[in-house]
């Protein structure tokens, strides 16, 4: 190896080769004898003092030094370990002694006594490093270290291959090194090897492909990452996935060690619900932008057709208005409605952000109807955890309709009642559109404000799904997860369709938090239809 390298070194770097050549004076042959009669005076030196020491040597070869040299950006006489030896003792105390013998032999170089035994490196290399003025007046390194440490240093975690042999530090797997360390150092202690686990769990995964070859993924990752860093047309057509030989959701994070095979179609795409944060699908960037560049490059009008659906399927679920699109394009950035819908489809936009686009014009009449209160000294109300703004009307009781429930931030109107104050329903409410003239004049303007963190809204959700055991029990978990708060359940199953109807009453806090849920509960077995009810 040492001759490959001097003979490649010789021809690509020729005059750092020379120079140190030149430098070295001797030849490698006589750098050998000057070491072997050095080991032999070191061994008698140290027999008389009953001293039981291996002791080895090596001349370092000129590749090695002309890398040193580039690493430490010295000049080869600042190298004092071109010639070397490694003295092996039984105990802590006799490298001292040793360290004794070899200062009294040769005159020892000033500052260059490095005591890694008092003072360990910071990956547990210990050792005594001296550099001593040989009999022929060169630089001689002397290392004095017990047999337990150069076991450590050579096999161990401490073995200085990497910084030898690597271009550059990778702090994961310093890390993880570091781990095994602590763990292993915990065995014959007190503490528990799984009380450090978490501190130290793995960032990055490694599984395997049927015919052995292993894939780095960030922890978390599923199949379908898998699948794309298999390859992109291998992602496009993924429909499913086997870890160990078993079937397993496209959602479930994968686990190091797995063998995993891609299911997979002749031809077609990607899913649309993969861009999806909520779902689960995919965690590594490189896989969503695969499937958004899929999207992107479809055809446009299919795209509007897509975005069309996409997002006439959300404000179903949310049971809202469709808003003006021409006039909400600019605010995405778009030109129209045609290529808001067209963004849609291709993954740009989320169908959950358009349909929540009244949020920020809603705030914007906020703004003014306070500006106008303060004119008009309108009054601020917080009526069920809700704070809307009753422009032009001072002091007056608020409720939110039990009709039509409505949350921040549907569109809202305010209806004066006899002795209740003001009932706020949705615009849409079926009690309002059915209102006469006479009641309709009773209807006042009404926006909602800031909401206070806590406030929560009664919403209910309509599912209708295929009637299956343990159906509840999914729904129940999803609810669970989201951390909303169930206040009633309505079921009903028609055992000739084997049909389930179910009504749940929730607490929500805004509209984000109910489209999340909404999206969680179509996702679920079995389940046909999800929908904000009126």
């Amino acid at each position: 190896k040492w001759e490959l390298e001097d003979l490649s070194l010789r021809y690509l770097e020729p005059d750092a080769y020379h120079q140190i050549a030149r430098a070295l004076a001797d030849k490698r042959q006589q750098r050998e004898a000057f070491i072997a009669g050095v080991t032999v005076r070191l061994r008698e030196e140290l027999a008389e003092l009953g001293i039981r020491a291996e002791i080895s040597g090596r001349p370092k070869h000129i590749y090695s030094i002309w890398k040193k040299m580039q690493r430490k950006r010295v000049g080869i006489e600042q190298i004092f370990d071109v010639r070397a030896v490694r003295v092996l003792v039984d105990s802590v105390p006799q490298c001292y002694e040793v360290l004794g013998v070899v200062h009294g032999l040769w005159r020892p170089v000033p500052g260059e006594f490095d005591d890694y035994i008092a003072r360990p490196k910071a990956n547990g290399y210990r050792s005594l490093h001296t550099a001593v003025i040989g009999d022929d007046g060169r630089a001689l390194e002397v290392q004095v270290r017990t047999r337990e440490m150069h076991e450590h240093a050579e096999r161990g975690v401490a073995a200085h291959w990497r910084y030898k042999e690597s271009s550059g530090a990778d702090p994961e797997l310093e890390r993880r090194v570091e781990w095994m360390r602590q763990w292993l150092e915990q065995q014959d202690s007190a503490v528990s090897p799984g009380e450090r686990v978490n501190e130290f769990e793995a960032r990055n995964i490694y599984v395997l492909t049927p015919q052995g070859k292993v894939v780095e993924l960030p922890a978390g990752a599923t199949a379908v990452d898998f699948a794309y860093a298999i390859h992109t047309d291998v992602g496009h057509r993924c429909r499913g996935a086997k870890a160990d030989g078993r079937i397993i959701p496209l959602t479930q994070p994968l686990v190091s060690g797995q063998t995993v095979e891609v299911l997979t179609v002749k031809a077609g795409g990607p899913s649309r619900d993969w861009l999806n944060p909520q779902a689960g699908y995919l965690v590594t960037a490189r896989a969503r932008n695969r499937v958004r560049q899929w999207f992107k490059q479809q055809d446009h009008d299919q795209h509007i057709q897509i975005g069309r659906s996409s997002l006439d399927r959300e404000l179903a679920h949310l049971n809202l208005p469709r808003p003006d699109l021409d006039k909400l394009a600019p605010r995405f950035n778009q030109e129209d409605g045609d290529e808001l819908l067209a963004a849609i489809g291709r993954g740009d936009l989320s169908p959950i952000q358009v349909a929540n686009s009244q949020l920020p014009t809603v705030q914007e009449d906020a703004d003014t109807a306070i500006t106008e209160r303060a004119r008009r000294k309108a009054a601020q109300v917080r009526t069920g955890g809700g704070h809307v703004v009753v422009a032009g009307v001072g002091d007056l009781m608020t409720h939110m309709a039990k009709c039509c429930k409505p949350v921040p931030y549907d569109e809202v109107v305010g209806y004066i009642t006899r002795g209740r104050g003001i009932t706020v329903h949705r615009r849409d409410c079926p009690v309002v559109q059915k209102m006469d003239a006479q009641n309709r004049e009773r209807l006042i303007d009404v926006v909602w404000a800031e909401q206070p963190q806590d406030a929560a809204f009664l919403v209910d959700i309509q599912v209708y799904a295929a009637d299956r055991k343990g159906l509840l029990k999914d729904i129940s978990s999803v609810f669970s997860n989201a951390n909303v708060d169930v206040l009633g359940v309505q079921t009903q199953s028609d055992r000739r369709q084997e049909r389930a109807s179910m009504r749940f009453t929730v607490e929500i806090r805004d509209m984000d938090t109910l489209s999340q849920v909404l999206g969680r509960l179509a996702q679920l077995p079995d389940v046909i239809e999800v929908r904000r009810q009126c």
